[in-house]
């Protein structure tokens, strides 16, 4: 048996259809929002600055540790040169002497070699520790401008919420003022074919855009008036009002 609905019933679809298309306006705003695109540059940019910090964090790790060992050769030869130094002082024989100086400038010249390249290892921990503050600096900047971002895209979101919400509640109105029937029919085909009702206005479906042929035409006006008809093109609801050129 076909589907049979007041003609007022059958309007109020269009007020439905009309809410739910703005509904699907405010969601693909929301997804298509500028500041989320922005979001995305600049998260990519934090990961590889992040990448780009490890390496420098591992660099002046390597280098303080290379430092570390250089001092510690340092301190071992430091070691050794007092303790030939206080030899030297307290011996009396030549041999020992002679021993104890030749053995003093070899480890005063290890001690120069040391120092030589302990300062090398410190300058170039200097440039490792600068780069890696600039990078932390240039992060810090990043993170800063994320907040900045996340927080205009909140507050347009916010805003598209609102009137969602707005939206949502009117549309509940709606439809509660509709026979089930008629309110599964649009919902059914809204959810297969995109749109659930479409006004017919001087022979052309708003749906489709189509204008209906002579014959589909001639079924339509010859429907009666409370009949539920589904548009030939876009099987959306066909809704006849005045303007319908019937």
């Amino acid at each position: 048996m076909a589907l049979k609905a007041a003609p007022d019933a059958q309007a109020h679809l269009l007020e439905l259809q009309a809410i739910d298309t703005r509904l699907q306006q405010l969601d693909h705003r929301a997804k298509m929002l500028p500041e989320v695109a922005v979001l995305a540059g600049l998260s990519s940019e934090a990961d590889a600055l992040r990448v780009e910090m490890l390496g420098a964090t591992g660099a002046v790790e390597d280098a303080r540790l290379e430092l570390s060992r250089v001092e510690a050769d340092v301190a071992v030869v430091e070691a050794r040169i007092k303790r030939d130094t206080d030899r030297l002082q307290a011996s009396s024989s030549l041999k020992d002497v002679a021993g104890l100086e030749s053995e003093l400038a070899g480890l005063r010249k290890r001690q120069l070699d040391l120092e030589e390249i302990e300062l090398t290892v410190m300058e170039r921990l200097d440039v490792l520790e600068a780069a890696g503050a600039a990078l932390q600096g240039r992060y810090d900047e990043l993170q800063a401008r994320i907040a900045e971002v996340t927080a205009e895209r909140d507050a347009a979101l916010g805003t598209l919420t609102g009137e969602r919400a707005h939206a949502v509640a009117n549309r509940t109105t709606i439809a509660s003022k509709l026979p089930e029937d008629l309110l599964a029919l649009y919902e059914r085909q809204r959810q297969r074919y995109g749109t659930g009702a479409s006004l017919l206005r001087g022979g052309v479906s708003s749906a489709s855009g189509v204008k209906l042929n002579a014959d589909d035409m001639a079924q339509i006006r010859a429907a009666a008036p409370d009949d539920v008809l589904l548009c030939p093109d876009s099987s959306a609801i066909l809704v006849r009002t005045a303007e319908s050129g019937l």
